[in-house]
């Protein structure tokens, strides 16, 4: 097809070609050219349809604002939905399809929706859907998923990579348009490191869209030329395709880079998109102002769209949008589009102006005090009804209108800290508020000032003030026109609908309806119609639809308010947010010191958080994984095993107050434990609740250690260092993680001393190391490492550490020495099965809602000494007598099956909740008991020992009989362990 509405000049390559498709129909474009752009130049106007009514829809701006043309670029595993065809580069071979249609764009079957809209109204989904019940699932929840939504995603994977990286600068730049450019060349002449980032292709901003001269030049030639001398300097980066996408804390912006959006597919090596983390010393939003429409009825047809989108395509790319062209302005900037487009041959055929007075444009027929109050057109406008100051009507023949209600200052980014922006009558819009981001300026546009001088000005000046420079460039000449406006929101004649948000179908009387039924609060109105809930976050229509608001109300506009934007400014690609977390790299493992001799062996791995821990490690002719799970159990109680607990959180704690600090943390005390011991430990929530437990030694007088559970590491080490820095500052204590310093082995079972003693250089005897000791040694012949006598096995047992990078290597050693002793290596599920047995809680009794009672460690809790959820712990709730108590389980007939979740129930009781007594925490085969065994929560469980009840497990049809004993199912009097 033939470009038939380009016309002479624009910033494209017509020396090149590039071919596209859109709706599988080819068309062609240049270098340059957006898939907008080239669109309206082959003369397509419908690009889309409206979210609820479906009403076809064209583009209305010509940059990232854009809520119509929204469509889904390329095929396969890059698809990629819900895509601005105002920002979308064009590349040869693209494809584009349109969205939010069936059958077809031309004849969308859901536009009937249009034809029901009386039903639709706003808030209409508070109100329907409520009966009859049952329709609910099969009825309504059906249709209304299939209506959600509006691209689609492709079930293919995505081919290409994304990345993450961090920058680092003096000054931020947001936006290169003339105020950016300015202040980036202010800054880079200094010598200071400069980021200068903008989400267009080309930088310019505006400049590119406009006629205007600065100093001797254009002002896109002015913009190529600053941008030119700013990639000489070595200290300035440019980042073009770069959105900066919401100001975060401490200085920290995010911004997302578009590397090869443009290309048909990236580069080898290259990402398809990055997401930086920018870390400024001072930042200078310059990011311009939205132009915004005038509501009046059926001014969505395509066709009609901003009259500086108009100005752009024309001047940037060479696209007259229409061959009869009309302008309905309250401002200045509408003229100017006039002016422009009859400058480029461009037949304008009626400038509409609601102001009265002035001077009428030469050549133009300038009607003035008058206003468009109806169009027509099915797929398209073909026409304009205006109503004159006379009161006369009139039907002027047109295929593209140019709106101008006015400019927006684009306040998103330093609303981010929730500063709210203040209305400024002189512009008509809303500027920055006096409180925003630290270290955050506004200048230009952005802030309102919006003649080129100003614009050039306040970004120079912006950048001396954010780095308190001595001198700056002299200011070339450029215009410097006041704002002229006479605010018009929406035209009061007419009796359809008058569009608001185009993309979310606000309308007029949507918003009308939420003054009738009292949403007259800005937050309410945007929640009870959807306004600026849309993909552009009202970039068009909030200011309009508050305005609108404030009239209806008597307020004035500042009255009556504004919403506040949130991250992103535009929408990023789930990719980006991922970066190169997805398959393996999504959730990193983190290896043992074992993994890699545990590999050799053919272990089976498990994730245990962020590790991969051995689960069991399986041996010739076991063909399931219980005969190597029973087979590591009996070995350990029959010799001795060996399993890596590096995993397991590992704190220093130091410092002359260590012990009191303990005490506080810790529902027992720890201030009183001897040099060279070690204590388990209970450590509670603020609640009461039983937060972790572990084993804490006393290495030195003001020196202990920690360990946590693994899952709780990271948690436990958090709070410490919040408990030191805020709740005790005073307290000498100092803290540090060294869980990934040491590497950790418990050696188990009758023959575990005997094997370390092959190791360890020092005397290791019972006498000389009780059980409980803890203190530090070297192994193999001077190694330094750690020797704990702890056991949560029952079985005589140690935890011996030495330094990470030497984990591997003490392993091997072990296991060479210890030969005689024939010692194996046991996985997690060997080492649940020996904790369970000996009535140990783990992860499946530490579930977040037990306490020490619960635990049977209520005595732990010492009553003498003020900690974190003592007092809390002793609710008359959290200590009843008849609370749930850790028991153990076992089925009376040794087959019967047991499985975590099922419920206590007494003999002869039925299946419900009211006679729930309790539940199994965790189970496993107890190859010494010859059943399945068990822990379980149990009401007044201390009490029922030696009883029998059923567990029912419903959603797995289990019943069984049980007997209620001891959670010390292996010896329980302790000798083993002593031994």
């Amino acid at each position: 097809m033939s470009q038939s509405n380009r016309i002479t000049g624009g910033q494209i390559d017509r020396s090149k070609t590039l071919r596209f498709t859109f709706d599988g129909i080819p068309y062609q474009g240049h270098p340059g050219d957006t898939l907008a752009s080239a669109l309206l130049a082959n003369g397509v106007r419908l690009m889309g349809r409206s979210f609820k009514y479906h009403r076809p829809r064209g583009p209305i701006s010509s940059g990232s604002e854009e809520p119509n043309a929204i469509v889904e670029l390329r095929t396969g595993g890059r698809q990629e939905p819900n895509t601005r065809a105002t920002v979308a580069e064009l590349f040869d071979g693209l494809t584009a399809n349109s969205q939010n249609r069936w059958p077809s764009l031309r004849f969308d079957a859901m536009g009937i929706n249009d034809k029901l809209s009386t039903f639709f109204a706003a808030g209409f989904y508070y109100k329907t859907f409520m009966w009859p019940k049952s329709f609910w699932e099969k009825l309504y929840e059906p249709i209304i998923r299939r209506a959600a939504g509006l691209g689609s995603v492709t079930r293919e994977e995505d081919p290409d990579d994304y990345d993450k990286g961090f920058l680092h600068c003096d000054l931020l730049v947001i936006g290169a348009g003339p105020t950016g450019l300015m202040a980036a060349l202010t800054a880079g002449r200094a010598g200071k490191r400069v980021i200068l980032a903008d989400e267009d292709f080309r930088m310019g901003g505006r400049l590119n869209a406009e006629t205007y001269a600065i100093g001797n030049t254009s002002g896109a030639d002015w913009a190529d030329a600053t941008v030119a001398e700013l990639a000489t300097l070595p200290n300035v980066r440019l980042m073009t395709r770069t959105t900066v996408i919401g100001a975060f804390d401490h200085g920290i912006y995010g911004a997302v880079e578009r590397v090869s959006d443009h290309l048909p597919t990236p580069a080898k090596g290259k990402p398809r998109q990055v997401l930086w983390r920018i870390y400024a010393g001072k930042a200078i939003l310059a990011g311009g102002a939205t132009e915004r429409p005038i509501a009046f009825e059926n001014n969505d047809r395509p066709g009609i769209m901003m009259a500086g989108a108009l100005r752009a395509y024309a001047n940037r790319w060479g696209v007259a949008v229409g061959q009869r062209v009309a302008v309905f302005t309250n401002n200045d900037d509408g003229i100017r589009t006039a002016l422009d487009l009859k400058a480029k041959g461009v037949d304008v055929v009626a400038v509409i102006d609601s102001r009265q007075g002035g001077d009428l444009l030469p050549g133009v027929r300038h009607l003035q005090g008058a206003e468009v109050i109806d169009t027509s057109g099915k797929l398209g406008l073909t026409s304009i009804t205006v109503r004159q100051a006379n009161g006369r009507s009139e039907t002027i023949a047109v295929d593209a209108l140019g709106v101008s209600g006015g400019w927006n200052p684009n306040v998103n980014i330093h609303s981010h800290h929730r500063s709210r922006p203040v209305y400024d009558a002189a512009i008509a819009a809303f500027v920055p508020g006096p409180e925003g981001p630290p270290g955050l300026l506004v200048a230009g546009a952005a802030a309102g000032h919006m003649s080129t001088h100003a614009a050039l000005k306040t970004g120079r000046d912006a950048a001396i003030a954010a780095l308190d420079l001595g001198s700056a460039p002299d200011l070339p000449q450029a215009e410097d026109a006041p704002v002229r406006i006479s605010p018009l929101w929406y035209v009061h004649h007419g009796k359809g609908r008058a569009w608001v948000d185009q993309q979310n179908d606000v309308t007029v009387k949507d918003v009308k309806l939420a003054k009738q039924e009292n949403f007259t609060s800005v937050e309410h109105l945007k929640r009870y119609t959807t306004l600026g809930m849309a993909t552009d976050q009202g970039k068009t229509s909030n200011v309009i639809g508050l305005a609108i608001m404030a009239e209806l109300t008597g307020r004035s506009i500042p009255e009556t308010g504004t919403t506040i934007y949130r991250p992103p400014y535009t929408p990023v690609a789930m990719g980006a947010l991922a970066g190169r977390s997805r398959g393996k790299e999504f959730k990193p493992f983190r290896l043992t010191p074992s993994h890699h001799w545990a590999k050799e062996q053919g272990a089976i791995f498990v994730e245990v958080g962020n590790w991969l821990r051995t689960q069991w490690v399986p041996k010739a002719g076991e063909t399931e994984w219980r005969q190597s799970v029973d087979r590591e159990v009996l070995a350990t109680r029959k010799s001795v095993g060996i399993c890596d607990v590096t995993t397991l959180g590992k704190i220093d704690i130091q410092g002359t107050d260590a012990g009191a600090f303990l005490d506080k943390v810790y529902a027992n005390t720890f201030s009183t434990l001897a040099v060279g011991k070690c204590r388990y430990g209970l450590m509670l929530r603020e609640d009461g609740i039983v937060f972790d437990d572990g084993t804490t030694a006393r290495m030195g007088e003001n020196e202990y250690v920690m360990t946590t559970t693994t899952a709780n590491a990271v948690t436990v080490f958090r709070h410490l260092e919040f408990c030191r820095q805020c709740l005790w500052p005073e307290m000498d204590v100092q803290l540090i993680s060294t869980t990934e310093a040491w590497a950790q082995f418990s050696v188990a079972g009758p023959n575990a001393r005997k094997l370390l003693e092959k190791v360890v250089d020092q005397d290791i005897s019972d006498a000389a190391f009780p059980y409980m000791g803890a203190g530090n040694i070297t192994v193999c012949g001077g190694l330094r490492a750690r020797l704990f006598r702890i056991s949560f096995s029952g079985e005589l047992a140690y935890e011996i550490a030495v330094p990470t990078r030497y984990g591997d290597a003490l392993l091997r050693e072990m296991l060479a020495r210890g030969k005689e002793f024939a010692p194996i290596v046991y996985g997690t599920e060997a080492l649940g099965v020996m904790r369970i047995e000996k009535g140990h809680v783990a992860g499946g009794e530490l579930n977040g809602q037990s306490t020490a009672m619960n635990m049977g460690l209520g005595k732990m809790v010492s009553k003498k000494k003020d900690s974190i959820g003592m007092v809390l712990s002793q609710r008359e709730g959290m200590t009843a007598e008849n609370g749930y108590r850790l028991v153990g389980v076992k089925p009376v007939n040794p087959n019967g099956k047991l499985t975590a979740g099922s419920h206590f129930l007494e003999k002869g009781a039925a299946p419900v909740a009211a006679n729930d007594g309790g539940w199994l925490t965790s189970k496993v085969y107890s190859p010494h008991l010859g059943c399945d065994i068990a822990l379980g929560y149990l009401k007044g469980g201390d009490k029922k020992i030696g009883q029998r009840m059923r567990i029912v497990n419903l959603l797995a049809g289990l019943e069984t009989e049980v007997e209620i004993i001891s959670p010390h199912m292996f010896d329980p009097e302790g000798e083993r362990l002593r031994g």
